[in-house]
């Protein structure tokens, strides 16, 4: 019961922190909104994200199709909701297995279990281990993050599991430089300093002392980093390195849709254009919010 009481009043104190902003609960309630869609999307949907209605192509909202269609005669909802999917619920390995996880998610994730252990390791142990990890991260930290994108998927290919992929390699040296810096600090305070005196092993150390005490600053930055995914992943849609057509990734859609936008169809990239931008707002408010409110406890 201890265990399962511990966790309920860290819940109830997340909350409270979260709940503290304004700033954060409005971030929450847009976040919530986009991953709603995702999870009943074929709830809320009256059509396929494939399915094609030949005789309105291009259309501007109507009781038919609420956000109109695109320039097959695609129902621009059931693509944004089915979209939403793959970049919070959902990752398409194939056409016929999908795992759960969005790509943009998994990509976060990915980087954050890689990043955690190099910064750790980094940071912990120091000397010529903080110097080969610390330096091999700068130099790819060197080369501009939309030019390594490019460069990791032209190399590799556009799928679902690339992008995942391209995420995680693209975001590991700014997790790396957060959790080091962060070991660095805590390595210092007593607490750590009592579980080395008791001949601790190291690995105890990192996950039961200093891990923990890292844990807020972390959360915050992986939110962030979530945001600047799914800006990675419609980016790399709009050049055409996303996922494959016809799957319903929004930058792919916004590429697509500009096509049509000076001859009086402006709504197929209108459409994703605002969802990116709402969904990485949302993520950004969330943290900026979180982040305020946790200053305030330390």
């Amino acid at each position: 019961m201890a265990p399962l009481n511990h966790l309920i009043n860290e819940i109830k104190k997340g909350l409270a922190i979260l709940f503290a902003s304004k700033t954060a609960v409005v971030g929450l309630v847009i976040v919530l909104f986009w991953l709603g869609v995702a999870l009943f999307a074929p709830l809320i949907t009256e059509y396929g994200p494939l399915e094609q209605d030949w005789k309105a192509p291009n259309q501007g909202p109507s009781l038919e199709h609420v956000l109109g269609t695109d320039e097959l005669g695609r129902d621009l909802w059931s693509r944004l909701a089915y979209g939403a999917q793959i970049v919070l619920v959902i990752l398409p390995v194939t056409e016929t297995f999908w795992l759960p996880g969005g790509t943009a998610i998994t990509g976060v994730l990915v980087s954050l279990m890689l990043g955690a252990v190099l910064g750790l390791v980094a940071g912990y142990r120091g000397g010529w281990w903080d110097e080969i990890i610390m330096r091999l991260l700068d130099a790819m930290m060197s080369i501009p993050v939309i030019l390594l994108y490019l460069i990791i998927v032209a190399a590799i290919g556009a799928s679902a599991v690339n992008v995942v992929f391209a995420i995680a390699i693209v975001g590991t040296p700014g997790v790396a430089r957060l959790v080091r810096g962060l070991t660095l600090d805590i390595k210092t305070r007593d607490y750590v300093l009592a579980a080395q005196t008791r001949g601790e092993h190291m690995i105890y150390i990192i996950l039961r002392e200093i891990l923990p005490n890292a844990k807020g600053p972390i959360i915050i930055d992986a939110m962030l980093r979530v945001g600047y995914a799914i800006f990675a992943m419609g980016t790399l849609g709009f050049l055409g390195l996303g996922l494959p057509p016809p799957s319903p990734d929004w930058g792919s859609m916004v590429a697509k849709g500009r096509e049509f936008i000076l001859v009086g169809s402006p709504w197929a990239a209108l459409w994703p254009s605002l969802a990116i931008a709402s969904l990485v707002v949302g993520l950004n408010l969330l943290a900026d919010g979180l982040n305020e409110e946790l200053s305030r406890y330390q």
